[in-house]
């Protein structure tokens, strides 16, 4: 279920008089827009408000007016007909002497609600109290940032003034706020508002604009009838997408699990005629002593080995001594499993940012790639960023995020270079590019625990290399690897149907 476009057609149908149905019995939007230039003239005498400079008068054929037909009883009519409207003040600590008082910024007003835990504080003058207060009912519209959004003040028990960068937008003869708060949000969720935005590159709702926005107008009675459908169907929608993010965080926890049983060698049965595992890692040694004689790779300083002794302790023997890492050990293995260094089952190639007029947009030498930006759940996006420098990732490596955030992983499926933020893993034994992946993703936390730095955490080349992970016969990882991939396509097969 799309949650987004059921908000979208639920505003929709409000704003067309489509939501509920009309009583004939209600009092005809003409007449309230009567009581309402009556009540703006009265104002005006009294100085309370100021006389617009335009007629505001619908006029049938607007190029601008996209919503021509109405129900009965309905009226079409302008924002600055039934509002009055007044921009906030900008701000002058040095100038100001008065009380002071806290204010609204545009950061303060969200869709439908405000954010009061970062409020500021600065003087009013006495004369400007009341024309910069914001009082119980009026619509606070965003003019800049991003122009049109808006909240309706609830608080009848607290003293708030607005900043400029902000509308207060008080409705005349008890127009209903809330429902004027939904029209702007359903002319914000098309480029209808755009229409009256003034500026090319900052874009802003000016005063004059919004006074000519045209407003759908309903009776009253309907007006509060509109409003009472659109909060209990949103009710609605909310608790929908709170049941979907439950959802969706249940079958995360449930591919976590999977990941957890498969390496610990419980997802799948372990058959004894499979190959050990230890044989698997002498064939590697032997080809990893081939790559190092052939000049393809360097040898690691710290090339080991991890035995099972006798007593069920483990040792890793390093330049002919052995270490006891009984505590370096998580859990069990099945017996024809092995652990090792993930540097005894892949070759690993740390990244290296080039300098910066190398990279280019041009498509012209390799794809480079610094961090996650371009990462997807399995494979990894084009960056449109070209390279002559730099490390260089092989087709079918897995890309492991060694710099905040760590140990995300991505496949690529064509060669690239790497900055510093990235490191490459190509598995070595015919070990496949998914079983490694899954690994990996696996041990995202062991790496995470790993990390350092105050700034920027990020893990080191050894902290890669020296990544202790369980390793089964080959036979028994394609046995993995088609069992987590068939249980995640059930499980995106949910999520799926979640977002559809």
């Amino acid at each position: 279920m799309n949650t987004k476009q059921l908000r979208r057609k639920i505003l929709d149908l409000a704003i067309r008089g489509k939501l509920v149905p009309q009583d004939p019995a209600d009092e005809p939007a003409s007449i309230l827009l009567e009581r309402i230039r009556a009540e703006k003239e009265s104002l005006v005498k009294e100085g309370k408000i100021k006389r617009s400079r335009k007629d505001n008068a619908i006029i049938r054929g607007d190029d601008k007016l996209r919503y021509e037909q109405l129900p009965p009883g309905w009226a079409w009519c302008r924002l600055g007909d039934i509002c009055d409207s007044v921009l906030g003040k900008m701000l002058d600590a040095q100038k100001n002497k008065g009380e002071y008082k806290p204010y609204l910024r545009n950061i303060n007003v969200r869709w439908g609600d405000f954010e009061l835990n970062d409020l500021l504080e600065m003087r009013f003058e006495n004369d400007e109290n009341e024309r910069y207060a914001v009082k119980q009912g009026d619509l606070v519209i965003c003019e800049g940032g991003e122009p049109g959004r808006c909240a309706v003040w609830k608080y009848a028990d607290v003293d708030m003034r607005f900043q400029k960068a902000l509308h207060r937008v008080r409705p005349l003869c008890n127009i209903y706020p809330e429902y004027l708060c939904f029209i702007i949000r359903r002319y914000a969720q098309t480029d209808f508002l755009e229409n009256y935005f003034t500026g090319s590159t900052i874009k802003h709702l000016t005063g004059q604009a919004l006074a000519t926005l045209p407003v759908p107008l309903p009776p009253l009675a309907e007006q509060h009838r509109i409003v009472a459908a659109i909060e209990s169907a949103l009710t609605v929608i909310d608790e929908i997408e709170r049941n979907k993010t439950d959802l969706q965080i249940a079958v995360t926890a449930a591919k976590q699990k999977i990941l957890s049983l498969a390496i610990r060698g419980k997802l799948v049965p372990q058959d004894p005629t499979d190959e050990a595992a230890s044989v698997l890692l002498e064939r590697i040694r032997a080809e990893r002593e081939t790559l190092i004689k052939a000049g393809k790779i360097k040898r690691d300083k710290k090339d080991s080995a991890i035995i099972k002794s006798d007593d069920n302790s483990f040792y890793e023997k390093i330049d002919g001594t052995s270490v006891c890492i009984d505590e370096q050990i998580p859990f069990n293995l099945p017996s024809a499993w092995v652990w090792a260094r993930l540097s005894d089952v892949a070759k690993i190639v740390m990244g290296q940012s080039p300098s910066g007029e190398s990279v280019t947009q041009n498509s012209t030498g390799i794809e480079f790639h610094q961090g996650k930006i371009f990462f997807t759940d399995r494979f990894l996006a084009h960056s449109g960023q070209y390279t002559n420098s730099g490390k260089i990732a092989k087709k079918d490596s897995i890309l492991l995020c060694v710099r905040a955030p760590v140990g995300i992983v991505n496949i690529t499926n064509r060669k690239i270079a790497i900055g510093r933020g990235l490191c490459a893993l190509s598995p070595l034994g015919n070990i496949s590019v998914e079983f490694l992946f899954n690994w990996l993703t696996a041990f995202q936390s062991s790496f995470i625990a790993q990390a350092t730095g105050s700034t920027f955490v990020a893990i080191t080349s050894d902290v890669v290399q020296r990544q202790l992970v369980p390793i089964p016969p080959l036979a028994e990882q394609q046995r993995i690897v088609t069992a987590t991939e068939a249980a995640f396509e059930q499980l995106n097969m949910i999520t799926e149907k979640l977002n559809s």
